[in-house]
């Protein structure tokens, strides 16, 4: 005989499920507070040790980015310490060895699904213990300019001269190159300029070599470079080049901005012309005939 369906039969075993259940729980409830007290445990210590971190040991990095790094790791770290003593506390062991099992074909999954990210992440890692970048460095890359404001797993951030930000991931960073202005103390740079024909060009080297030297002090190995370059359509070109401090753009821009005016100032006191380019359109060959003769109306 087929047996009939029973809502009491079907209750009654939904209550015993239960109720062994509630026995279980029970039974672990001390297991749970423990697990429980062992997480938050381990949150407070992870918070304890990266902050003796960052007043003590990481004192000693110089590089901001690789104090960070450093202080995430170690706090990750403590924490999954913590995960794994709370998973064992409550005899979750054999759910462990699944995690740990899984999470290889996971981690596999993920890392081809997240090739670029995981290429801007290594990159961070790169960059942040790279002794050629640090925070506050004045860099140029791919023609942007700007100081470093911040290094992380995924991208740099570039603050320009503008107060505007530029965010560049990583593995766009490493991949290409970049020049940092802060890494030297002093740097060369020229300014150029021309003078009319008729200036005697002996005369104009001497004075600007003297100008530049006195207003620009060159220091051990360093010297006042003067060339004249070409010759051009309407003056005589020259180019001078000199040391100054420079760790930022700013400050080349200032020396320029004070060598022209310098130049410019001796130039007029010496009566040296510095021409502004002409165009001379001579009419002798080509004359033009004008029919002056009016023209007759037929009758």
């Amino acid at each position: 005989m087929e047996s009939k369906f029973s809502i009491e039969d079907s209750i009654g075993k939904l209550w015993g499920k239960l109720d062994g259940w509630l026995d279980a729980i029970i039974l672990k409830l001390p297991n749970i507070v423990m697990a429980i007290f062992i997480m938050v445990s381990f949150y407070f210590i992870a918070r304890g040790i990266r902050k003796l971190l960052r007043k003590f040991l990481l004192k000693r990095i110089s590089q901001q980015s690789i104090q960070d790094i450093i202080a995430r790791f170690v706090f990750l770290t403590v924490i999954l310490i913590g995960f794994f003593i709370a998973l064992g506390v409550l005899e979750l062991d054999k759910v462990l060895t699944s995690i740990l099992a899984g999470a290889g074909v996971v981690g596999l999954a993920i890392g081809l699904a997240l090739q670029g990210t995981l290429s801007n992440t290594f990159g961070g890692l790169i960059l942040s213990f790279m002794p050629k970048i640090n925070i506050d460095d004045f860099i140029e890359s791919d023609g942007i300019k700007g100081f470093v404001s911040e290094i992380s797993l995924r991208n740099i951030v570039v603050r320009q001269p503008d107060n505007n930000y530029v965010i560049i991931p990583n593995s766009k960073f490493i991949d290409g190159s970049f020049k940092n202005y802060s890494l030297s103390e002093r740097s060369r740079i020229a300014v150029k300029c021309g003078i009319g024909y008729e200036s005697k060009l002996q005369e104009v080297e001497h004075l600007v070599m003297k100008i530049i030297s006195e207003n620009f002090p060159q220091k051990k190995n360093e010297s006042v470079e003067f060339f004249f370059t070409e010759f051009g359509d309407s003056s005589i070109n020259f180019m001078v080049r000199f040391w100054i401090d420079m760790k930022a753009a700013k400050q080349e821009l200032e020396a320029r901005h004070e060598a022209v005016k310098l130049i410019k100032h001796h130039f007029d006191a010496k009566d040296i012309n510095i021409p502004f380019p002409i165009r001379t359109l001579d009419f002798g060959k080509n004359s033009l005939n004008m029919n002056t003769n009016p023209i007759k109306a037929e009758s």
